[in-house]
């Protein structure tokens, strides 16, 4: 029997090929207080009247914790390109809240459909969620994931690993051995997690919880 057919068809919590990591123990805890908070608007919410800005983030921040999630379990199930791919969209979700949150007036064009040809670049939406990220800076950020999302070379690195034999191989399966891989995922996306736990406090100051970053 050879190793790889020793390994399990689906791990579990607790023997998960990257168990242990800091990177997913951080993860973890911010998706748990995140979960926390989010049940305690979401009560909120089905009892209160809500401003258009707080409409718009009951849509987009459920999507934001389902991506992460998905992120959570592709890294669990050791699908690391599938977990960078998705990174993109919870990208997206931070920056939208974000930038509604502090540009309100702009809830207008979320109540529209958020149109393309209307809606901000994500480089600017990118740019709200820190005031010391200049517009290059998010651009690059854009272009990195963009590149995952269509496939393009640069976006070809990310499924790129260490073949047991020696030299470079492209996965098509999963990646059980790049713990790079997965600290990038989980801590990058553990950061724009909090990003989204932030702009629930702010959509929704008057609701109380202690967020545990």
């Amino acid at each position: 029997m050879n190793e790889a057919s020793k390994k399990p068809p689906i791990f579990t919590p607790d023997n998960e090929p990257y168990l242990g990591r800091e990177s997913v123990f951080h993860f973890d805890q911010v998706i748990l207080s995140c979960l926390e908070a989010n049940a305690e608007i979401a009560a909120y919410t089905h009892k209160n009247e809500l401003n258009d800005l707080q409409k718009a983030a009951c849509q987009i921040i459920p999507q934001g914790i389902n991506l992460a999630l998905s992120i959570r379990e592709l890294v669990r199930q050791g699908y690391l390109f599938a977990a960078a791919v998705l990174m993109r969209p919870l990208i997206e979700r931070a920056a939208t809240i974000s930038y509604l949150h502090e540009i309100p007036q702009e809830v207008s064009l979320w109540r529209n459909g958020w149109k393309h040809k209307d809606r901000p670049s994500l480089a600017k939406m990118l740019a709200t969620m820190n005031k010391e990220v200049d517009t290059k800076q998010a651009q690059d950020i854009c272009n990195t994931f963009n590149s995952l999302t269509h496939g393009d070379p640069m976006g070809s690195t990310f499924n790129l690993l260490n073949l047991p034999a020696g030299g470079l191989g492209y996965s098509v399966g999963k990646v059980l051995t790049e713990p790079d891989l997965c600290d990038f995922v989980c801590f990058q996306s553990y950061l724009y997690l909090i990003v989204i736990m932030a702009r629930m406090a702010g959509c929704f100051p008057d609701v109380k919880n202690e967020l545990k970053l």
